[in-house]
């Protein structure tokens, strides 16, 4: 495969992980209890985020084996993945029931928050993306 198509898999996958960590998130907070939607999607929203996030990971890792850079060895793939690591608590927090609504809202703003700290990461190859104004 070109390293086109697995940035452009990435990125797609990239954008179909946030839109559902989103979707569940408001799903999860009953916003859209009684919404038709929320009964067929509450089955595959179940299994499609692994898969999704799967294919994200497996294209992440063969995106680093080919332009020859690593986390724990290039600071701002090290930064993406301390950022990953911090967006999964997060998210975790913000869509585990039982926890109190304000806890799971903020949760789930900071690991919208993240996510895009993560992207402009990504984008500016700098470990502290953008933040990077604070640090300069």
């Amino acid at each position: 495969m070109s390293y086109t198509l697995i940035k452009h898999l990435h990125v797609a996958c990239v954008i179909l992980s946030i839109g559902g960590f989103c979707l569940r998130g408001v799903l999860r907070l009953g916003l859209a209890k009684k919404s038709a939607l929320a009964g067929r999607l509450s089955g595959k929203l179940r299994w499609l985020p692994h898969v999704n996030d799967t294919v994200l990971l497996v294209a992440a890792l063969v995106l680093a084996v080919r332009i020859g850079q690593y986390p724990f060895v290039d600071a701002w793939l090290t930064a993406k993945v301390l950022g990953l690591i911090a967006y999964i608590i997060l998210g975790s927090l913000a869509l585990t029931a039982g926890r109190p609504a304000r806890l799971r809202i903020a949760a789930g703003l900071m690991a919208v928050v993240v996510f895009g700290w993560i992207i402009s990461v990504a984008l500016s190859k700098h470990p502290v993306g953008f933040l990077l104004p604070i640090f300069v």
